[in-house]
């Protein structure tokens, strides 16, 4: 069994530190300094991490291949399986008529004004598709439509990206936190309280600072009861799900409610016209002109998508078939020494009824429903391939780096690297998350793999594990700003396939600002407040 090894450059942690960040910097600079498409930063951070495992670190070549290739498959099914599914929904919908309907729908039902459908396209309803499927799946869709009223593709991904924060640590049905709790050994109804007395805080900012960024002062001040209302409403169905119901129901009553309520209150308030954000005049004539639909009829595949995967995972047929793959070679042949020397398990769990398939069948069904034609089906499917293929390799690439640094033992050394810095560590804290959802793309990995080294480090240093455990998963919220797999997905759809560094390089300073807000939560939490932390 291979020993991870922790200090191999000199036995100086802070060295080690610095050579096991390389393969993170090297995607950072290249997505954000250089402005590389994604594929080619996640190929290049891929090369430099075997490069730095096998070398450094001592990780025997085959093990390297073993981790490379489990976190590939894993991206590859069922991620990007989601992913794909998620993406033919969306081209049915845009031939069956229904996306038109929809746009058609939003100029009727909402107020001529821009920012308006910006906080419930991109906060309310993207809430509610993160909830359903993840993954980069709201960022592609909301962008999409934002643009159909006549945002430029990188505005919408940028908004929508930054909104995407909202929802993720309950993602799932609460999967992140499930696993955060079998990871930590913490109990998962604690844990999730945690996040749902600091998560709600942010999402009640996130419509004004978003809108900030995009109209000004002159915008908060116009609408600053809509966005009260919309984050408002998210972040006190947040807290009353995650505290007082079910952690697992959080994202579908808080997107749910959100959506509902904001609509309502739309149908008493509305904000002093304002020509500067007015819906574009050729969105407003598309809508009329090529609108062949009930503009109602616009929310059927979403209505469709969000009830047929909450059923399909309350009654968990995502197990049926299902197959734990020990992976030959690497499950258990790896020891993690920070952990005393507990084995790594490499257990690939393959599910031909995974959610992907779920949305597989309402792709179908509202293929039906639409009266696509099997051909037109099949011009779906080669369009959706074509769009996909590139966020394919990314995402399997910058899957593959997260799980060789994991097994290599690289990012154990960054954790124990953060963990060292004493009471500077409740400030860096956030950063763990973020960096491990940065890379992998899920705040459930980045729990897995990140949440018991906090908790250790948190006993240490005389920090609440509950607090600590539960930053992890909100840090890595954060990071799932500037994933590569959520902007790949996103600029494949929006026509901006290549262009992933200009839409990492304007995400980039917001991610750090909200982590680092976080952060000062953390702190106030721990330290002025301590009252609020369960148990």
């Amino acid at each position: 069994m291979f020993a991870q090894l922790i200090t191999p450059i000199g036995g100086s942690l802070v060295l080690s530190f610095l050579v096991a960040a390389i393969p993170v910097a090297l995607v950072l600079v290249l997505l954000g300094v250089l402005r590389r498409p994604a594929w080619q930063a996640a190929l290049a951070g891929l090369a430099a991490a075997f490069i730095v495992a096998v070398g450094f670190w001592q990780l025997p070549v085959h093990l390297a291949l073993a981790a490379a290739a489990n976190g590939a498959v894993f991206a590859a099914w069922p991620v990007m399986w989601i992913v794909l599914n998620a993406l033919l929904l969306y081209n049915i919908s845009v031939r069956a008529g229904y996306f038109e309907a929809f746009r058609a729908w939003v100029i009727n039902h909402l107020p001529n004004d821009r920012r308006v459908v910006l906080v419930v396209i991109g906060f309310c309803f993207g809430a509610l598709l993160e909830g359903v499927a993840g993954f980069g799946t709201p960022v592609a869709i909301t962008s999409s439509l934002l643009m159909l009223v006549g945002f430029p593709a990188l505005e919408a991904l940028v908004f929508v990206l930054i909104f995407n924060t909202a929802p993720v640590a309950f993602g799932a049905l609460g999967v992140p936190v499930t696993v955060l709790g079998a990871v930590t050994g913490l109990p998962t109804t604690a844990l999730g309280a945690m996040l749902g007395r600091q998560l709600p805080v942010i999402a009640l900012l996130l419509p004004f600072y978003v809108i900030t960024i995009y109209g000004g002062w002159r915008s908060l001040k116009a609408l600053w009861p809509l966005l009260l209302a919309a984050g408002g409403s998210f972040a006190a169905m947040q807290f009353i799900a995650s505290n007082l119901l079910d952690y697992a129901l959080t994202d579908v009553l808080s997107s749910l409610g959100s959506l509902v309520f904001t609509l309502l209150f739309l149908q008493v308030w509305k904000p002093k016209p304002d020509a500067e954000f007015a819906i574009k005049d050729e969105a407003l004539h598309g809508a009329e002109s090529h609108s062949k639909r009930n503009p109602w009829s616009g929310w059927l595949p979403w209505v469709l998508v969000s009830v047929i995967v909450i059923v399909w995972t309350n009654l968990n047929i995502a197990a049926i078939g299902a197959q734990s793959i020990h992976w030959p070679g690497l499950d258990k042949a790896i020891s993690i020494t920070l952990y005393h020397a507990k084995p790594y398990a490499a257990v690939y769990g393959f599910q031909p009824l995974a959610t992907g398939t779920a949305i597989l069948l309402t792709a179908l069904l509202t293929a039906m429903l639409g009266r696509v034609s099997p051909g037109a089906l099949l011009g779906c499917i080669g369009a959706t391939l074509k769009q996909i293929w590139l966020a394919v390799v990314t995402v399997m690439s910058i899957v593959a780096l997260a799980y060789l640094m994991n097994y290599s033992g690289l990012a154990y050394t960054l954790g124990a690297g953060v963990a060292a810095t004493g009471h500077f560590f409740i400030l860096l804290s956030p950063f763990l998350g973020w960096v491990a959802v940065m890379l992998s793309g899920s705040d459930t990995s980045g729990n897995a793999l990140f949440g018991n080294l906090q908790v250790v480090a948190a006993r240490q240093l005389n920090l609440s594990p509950i607090l600590i455990a539960a930053t992890n998963s909100a840090g890595g919220v954060m990071g799932k700003v500037i994933s590569p797999q959520n902007i790949a997905t996103g600029c494949s759809v929006t026509g901006m396939a290549g262009q992933e560094g200009k839409v990492f390089a304007r995400v980039f300073i917001h991610s750090i600002v909200l982590t680092l807000a976080l952060a000062v939560l953390v702190i106030i939490e721990q330290y002025l407040i301590p009252w609020v932390i369960p148990g």
